[in-house]
């Protein structure tokens, strides 16, 4: 994925959380009343559960490798 460019954004988040591991990076989103809807199934008749996001979300990435054992 290094040489190519990211596709959706699943795949930009994966791209960002794979260069970011290892330098102890913390990466940190804030939403401020986001509605998400999440369908049940892909056909156009589907029912969907709506989910409220208010506040943060902190993903922090540490290298293990070179601690001590």
């Amino acid at each position: 994925m290094a040489d190519s460019q990211p596709i959706s954004w699943p795949d930009l988040a994966i791209g960002l959380y794979d260069r970011l591991t290892g330098r102890q990076a913390e990466i940190s989103y804030e939403f401020e009343d986001l509605h998400v809807k999440i369908p049940s199934d892909t056909t156009e008749t589907a029912q969907h559960a709506e989910w409220i996001l208010d506040g943060c979300i902190k993903i922090k990435t540490r290298d293990t490798s070179n601690d001590p054992k």
